[in-house]
């Protein structure tokens, strides 16, 4: 019978893609410790096939959308939409003059997502049982904690995670060094003695500042570290991970684009904790590779933002470790989206009464948003 249903569906084609952009200003004002920001883009792409719709987004300029309009749309156009790897490989091909990194990755990244939803859908399934899920839940981290947060809103927004059940946070380090060991004793204070307390630097530091700063927070048993220096500076990262205290796990790769760019930082040695971003990353697709060379060399693997996103797909993904339930998407995702899995015990848990990912964007609400 199933077998049956996916031959039938093989024979259905996509018939075109439809592409919007929402700019939406951040409740208060935000930044980290190398960046500055008071508006999210997400990019949104909407496949249609077979009488269903898939949906996919990511979050970056405009010119994600202008891309995926001018060059993807015609590329996947007209291919079998059981096909996605297929239709993958085409699109890669298709940027080859226009770099793969950045943009053009977040672009075949909205268009893959929505072609797996695509493909679910019209096959009536669950995208994490369409995937070979492994898991009926993710952990998740509650992720905010900005560097631009008075300490009376960061104890409050992790003191509140923490409430809610959500027993791993993340506040943002780097910008002024020099205040970071006591904003992190703050930060712990208000979280309490029991929940796990991460930090992200997104870069900032140099390496002996990384060093130094690693023995204060471990003071404050911190058991995360992401970017303690660029993650363009693997030997750093690898320095950083050989002497940080024991117990504190050093991540990175958020800013992966390609399955080139993991296997380099795990080939480095540079990471406890591989991280990789299905809206960056080139989609689903490139996400379950990136998710393999973790399976192959023992290391775990942790999504990074678009938390109501990942959650079909990392139910897939053997060698997770969690997923960031990062402030700003997740408040972009309940504004805009219908069936964005709530939080629960700190996980979130797909939602398998409906197919594809569950998600659909509700466009009257988006449309006051339209960049």
């Amino acid at each position: 019978m199933t077998l049956a249903v996916a031959a039938r569906g093989s024979e259905v084609g996509v018939e075109r893609l439809d592409v919007a952009a929402y700019e939406i200003p951040t409740d208060r004002p935000e930044s980290d410790g190398t960046l500055e920001w008071d508006s999210t883009t997400m990019v949104v792409v909407e496949t249609h096939g077979g009488g269903a719709t898939g949906l996919g987004y990511t979050y970056g300029d405009l010119a994600v959308g202008t891309l995926v309009e001018s060059k993807l749309a015609g590329v996947v156009e007209g291919r079998d939409a059981m096909a996605v790897p297929a239709a993958w490989e085409a699109m890669v091909e298709s940027i080859r003059n226009l770099g793969r990194p950045g943009i053009c990755s977040m672009a075949i990244a909205a268009v893959d997502v929505a072609l797996w939803d695509l493909k679910a859908r019209i096959l009536d399934v669950p995208l994490a049982a369409l995937l070979g899920a492994t898991r009926e839940e993710v952990p998740i981290y509650g992720s905010g904690g900005f560097t631009s947060y008075s300490p009376e809103e960061l104890a409050e927004q992790l003191a509140g995670w923490v409430e809610r059940g959500i027993r791993r946070v993340k506040m943002k380090v780097g910008r002024e060094p020099e205040q970071d060991p006591s904003r992190v004793t703050l930060a712990r204070d208000a979280i309490g003695s029991v929940a796990e307390l991460f930090v992200d630097a997104n870069g900032a530091y140099s390496r002996k500042q990384a060093l130094e700063l690693a023995e204060r927070f471990a003071e404050q048993r911190v058991t995360w570290f992401e970017e303690p220096v660029s993650s363009d500076d693997l030997d750093g990262l690898r320095l950083i991970r050989d002497r940080a205290p024991a117990g504190m796990a050093i991540a990175a790769g958020e800013y992966g684009y390609d399955l080139p760019y993991f296997e380099r930082m795990l080939e480095a040695g540079a990471v406890d904790v591989l991280q990789a971003d299905v809206t960056r990353c080139g989609g689903i697709t490139e996400l379950m590779r990136v998710g393999a060379l973790c399976r192959a060399r023992s290391l775990r693997l942790s999504g990074h933002t678009a938390p109501a996103l990942h959650v079909h797909p990392l139910c897939a993904a053997p060698q997770l470790e969690h997923l960031e339930y990062f402030h700003d998407h997740a408040r972009i995702e309940s504004m805009l989206l219908d069936g964005v899995p709530e939080p629960d015990g700190g996980t979130l848990r797909p939602d398998l009464d409906r197919p594809g990912h569950g998600l659909e964007l509700k466009h009257a609400d988006a449309e006051r948003y339209a960049a």
